[in-house]
């Protein structure tokens, strides 16, 4: 059997082709072919091996006359066109006499701004993943449905360093103008949604779409809130609001008709998920359909221990969006009227909330301090302090200036309240102090996007500069204040002092792109 993909992709002598199959089918496949376990509930559980979190080192672009100025090669490495076409040749033999799965869908809900996209995965499980992740297709739109992209995801396969000129054996291979995504050596499924993504990030801004990591909720009166943060910041936990509707959990465009999403589901952190503070979430990981990636469970009952990281703290579940009960079922609404930055402060410096100006949140969005979570990338395994630009600078295609110019000028267009979130550490730094409350976060977040944060006194910070609030309905004033939280007020400054030296160095980068408003907006180091 033959399958022509976009991109000149030519797959032949193949055993069967498994295209667009629904949940059942695939559930079949998956248990016929021993790839993953059926969980008490109904839930997929699959092992991913040595890799459960992104090789963000193992990322690559295709260098051409286009791309070898516009992409910000800060983070992916410059792949050869012969490279990439011998990594697709090798892929192409290697899955001669092998079945394959086929997912044609949409990445992006907005039809002006979607993308029409053929995944073909070795494994049954990758293309349920796939199912979840990406927006289905209609009836109608399968019928005429021409894809423009191309992901050829095949784990099984290594690549050989000495021959196709790879870091290590696996390898993550975009090229943009050939219209291909070429995955292999990794059964990790975030290389693929995270990949979309930076195709996304290459192809939208020039558009005048500003593509953006983050998850997005609407209120019962249409206010959008944008929420801003690299994963494991709270991202998914805190957009799923009962009281508010969701958009979508980590990717999102904002293009002149507002804001949609770029995914038809949603990808958790699955560790330590409670029924008490993640009531939505969690109730997704007992649901057939879902896939859930190295999550512990009984041999015998089959039954979930979602507190066990054995395997990972990246424990992960993938399910469709309208498995969580309050959605936007279009995935797109109108123009935000806040921005939350989210942070991992592992310093326990930052307070639980800040409100910033216009330049402050510019400052911070190009800065994206935050802390790499333990498993989200390989060879973490602790909270690390960190700066990722636009806070998704490994799926940023284009230069951090590019998104921060776009959203700066949306900013001000829509007139739209900035605050920075601190979900990571208080009353001392990772080791010392205690993660913030969920409860907590949630009632400050309430308050600021319903208005009563701004009718509550506020402090400015006096080496951050941005305004703290002193109460909050439901918060200890103790907690709003992080240097009250220490033990020694002086660990706490000289930890500040720290961590405002390090915005600087960081920010230093920027110093001939930042205007001058922008680059006066960051800390001010004491002494």
């Amino acid at each position: 059997m033959k399958l022509e993909c976009p991109g000149s992709v030519t797959l032949t002598n193949l055993r069967a082709i498994y295209t667009n199959l629904g949940v059942a089918e695939l559930y079949e496949e998956i248990v016929r072919n021993d790839e993953a376990k059926i969980a008490h509930e109904g839930p997929v559980v699959a092992r991913t091996g040595e890799y459960t979190g992104r090789s963000p080192l193992d990322k690559y672009i295709v260098a051409d006359a286009r791309t070898r100025d516009a992409v910000w090669w800060k983070g992916p490495r410059e792949l050869a066109p012969a490279q990439l076409d011998r990594l697709i040749a090798r892929q192409e033999a290697y899955l001669q006499g092998k079945n394959v799965f086929v997912l044609d869908c949409w990445a992006g809900t907005d039809p002006a701004h979607r993308v029409a996209l053929r995944v073909v995965t070795e494994k049954a499980w990758h293309n349920l993943f796939a199912r979840n992740m990406f927006v289905r297709l209609t009836p109608e739109e399968e019928r005429g449905f021409t894809p423009q992209y191309t992901v050829l995801h095949t784990p099984g396969l290594r690549a050989i360093p000495e021959v196709d000129g790879t870091r290590s054996e696996v390898f993550i291979a975009l090229d943009f103008e050939r219209g291909v995504i070429s995955i292999g050596g990794t059964h990790y499924a975030g290389e693929v949604k995270k990949s979309i993504f930076t195709l996304l990030n290459y192809h939208l801004p020039a558009r005048g779409v500003l593509s953006m990591h983050c998850s997005a909720n609407v209120g019962p009166k249409g206010d959008v809130a944008i929420f801003f943060g690299l994963s494991g910041t709270g991202k998914t936990t805190l957009s799923a609001d009962p009281n508010r509707s969701l958009i979508g959990d980590d990717e999102h465009g904002w293009s002149d008709e507002g804001i949609f999403n770029f995914e038809g589901g949603c990808y958790a952190k699955a560790i330590h998920l409670s029924p008490q503070a993640e009531p939505e979430i969690y109730a997704t990981t007992r649901r057939f359909g879902t896939v859930l990636e190295n999550v512990a469970f009984d041999g015998s009952t089959r039954r979930l221990n979602l507190d066990d990281a054995t395997f990972t703290e990246n424990t992960r579940a993938s399910y469709p969006i309208d498995f969580i009960p309050n959605i936007v079922p279009a995935g797109r609404a109108g123009h935000p009227k806040h921005i939350v930055m989210l942070t991992c402060d592992a310093f326990g410096v930052l307070p639980p909330i800040a409100r910033l100006t216009p330049a402050q949140a510019m400052f911070h969005f190009m800065s994206g301090y935050t802390a790499k979570v333990a498993g989200t990338e390989r060879g973490v395994t602790e909270p690390k302090a960190t700066f990722s630009a636009c806070f998704g600078a490994p799926f940023m295609a284009r230069h951090p200036a590019v998104y921060a110019k776009l959203l700066g000028e949306k900013i001000a267009r829509h007139d739209v309240q900035c605050w920075l979130v601190n979900t990571g550490w208080s009353g001392g730094p990772y080791g010392v102090g205690k993660r913030m409350s969920i409860a907590h976060s949630r009632a400050l977040l309430a308050a600021a996007l319903d208005g009563a944060l701004d009718r509550m006194p506020m402090r400015k910070d006096p080496i951050f500069g941005f305004e703290v609030p002193t109460a909050c309905p439901g918060v200890p004033e103790q907690v709003l204040d992080p240097r009250q939280t220490w033990a020694s007020p002086a660990a706490y400054d000289d930890k500040a002092a720290d961590l405002a030296r390090r915005f600087v160095a960081n920010f230093a980068e920027y110093a001939g792109v930042a205007s001058p408003e922008v680059a006066a907006a960051g800390p001010k180091v004491p002494g």
